[in-house]
């Protein structure tokens, strides 16, 4: 059986239902390594009845798959596990109520950002997938860092330089008449880093005193 999948991106408003159940979530958890339901319900001390109703659920969303079934006795126990190592659901899965970029035009605003980062994880789940069906590997690339402003003017001088050097790095290599090119898009965006606290909450240095 092929590797269990490190991410899979939710795009359907039900699928997006049955993995937000508190208990389901406790299931996948622990479906990380291929289990049974009485070895699921053993380990979280759960009635197996419940917890059968919930990996058939499960199941049916397509958040978990059967690995193989194997006799016990006068019974088939199924063995089962996770369709994948973490989920994150897109926001197409709230259907018009979903933030889009078309809702939030103001390219300043945190909404704006929101949305743009929405949208990345929908096409590249999208993408994802496709890749994945056919065997291939997605190209991406991720940048990632912090930087600490003495000054609001030196953020300011910093996001300036930022857009320029993007502009033309784009125009040097962007080649519209190319046969075969391929399309990528490139997103960057600075917000203020969050720092999380013992309890797991997030808080900014620059909005909270």
């Amino acid at each position: 059986m092929a590797p269990t999948p490190e991410l899979s991106v939710i795009r359907r408003p039900d699928t997006a239902a049955a993995l937000l159940d508190p208990v389901r979530q406790q299931l996948l958890a622990h479906l990380a390594q291929p289990d049974s339901a009485s070895g699921v319900a053993g380990r979280l001390r759960l009635p197996r009845q419940r917890v059968n109703y919930h990996l058939r659920a499960l199941e049916a969303a397509g958040l978990v798959e059967l690995v193989e079934e194997r006799r016990k006795g006068n019974c088939t126990e199924r063995v089962v596990r996770a369709a994948a190592r973490a989920f994150v659901i897109s926001p197409e899965a709230l259907g018009p109520i979903g933030l889009t970029q078309d809702t939030a035009p103001d390219r300043l605003s945190s909404a704006y950002l929101i949305a743009a980062a929405g949208r990345t994880i929908r096409d590249v789940g999208v993408l994802e997938a496709r890749a994945r069906g056919e065997q291939k590997r997605l190209a991406t690339l991720t940048l990632e860092t912090e930087v600490r402003f003495a000054t609001a003017a030196s953020r300011a001088a910093f996001a300036e330089e930022l857009a320029a050097t993007v502009a033309r790095l784009a125009a040097k290599y962007h080649d519209e008449r190319a046969p075969n090119g391929r399309r990528f898009r490139l997103l960057a965006a600075v917000h203020p880093a969050a720092e999380s606290n013992a309890a797991g909450s997030s808080r900014s240095e620059e909005t909270t005193p």
